[in-house]
């Protein structure tokens, strides 16, 4: 490796910007992901579903570039399996998995988590979505704001599915007044320009 290779290397990753979706377990991270490929490559990146921990492994999208007037962002996107602080192979049984595939699910998810938990080291900037039909209190959720507060690493809380009658962005907003709140529908497409402006101002 020459001088110049090395150079590069050791600076490079700095100049890159790799923008990590994390959450709970189906709280619309691969919707959202798809969503921001589809609407600035005109393709998904990956398969979601009402089953948690369906997402196992990272899935990753290079060179993605969102836009808001002459104003643009470039990033990977890094869609990471949904945090838990405890995973059940008895919860995947009510989806209808017999018990073998249920605890290979639950072994491939604690490993899906610890992998996520590593990739914070890779990323320059999260979206940490929190579905707004859940309390925002729990566990999974502290704990990432913590460990992104520690980092040092930027982040907008994206208060997801206001579609559901349910929802209850404000609740969000009220439990974590000093951090930056968006709420959309990843699922409908609601509000997400706001999402975008905003990351191109937070992540620039």
């Amino acid at each position: 490796m020459g001088f110049f290779d090395f150079i590069k290397k050791l600076f490079g990753k700095k100049n890159k910007i790799s923008i990590g979706l994390y959450g709970n377990p189906n709280s619309g991270k691969t919707t959202l992901a798809n969503k921001i490929a589809k609407d600035w490559m005109g393709k998904e990146i990956g398969s979601s579903s009402n089953v948690p921990h369906e997402t196992m492994a990272v899935l990753k999208e290079e060179k993605i570039t969102i836009k808001d007037g002459d104003k643009e962002l470039g990033f990977d996107i890094i869609d990471t399996p949904g945090i838990a602080t405890k995973v059940d192979y008895q919860n995947f049984l009510e989806y209808g998995l017999k018990e073998d595939e249920a605890k290979s699910r639950a072994k491939e998810a604690t490993k899906g988590i610890i992998e996520a938990i590593k990739w914070l080291d890779d990323v320059t900037g999260v979206l940490l979505v929190i579905d707004s039909t859940t309390d925002p209190l729990m566990d999974t959720n502290i704990t990432i704001i913590g460990n992104l507060e520690a980092r040092k690493i930027p982040f907008i809380i994206v208060a997801n599915k206001i579609d559901d009658e349910k929802a209850n962005p404000d609740r969000i907003v009220s439990v974590f007044p000093q951090h930056t709140v968006i709420p959309i529908s990843a699922l409908k497409g609601k509000n997400i320009e706001d999402l975008y402006k905003k990351m191109i101002k937070k992540f620039k």
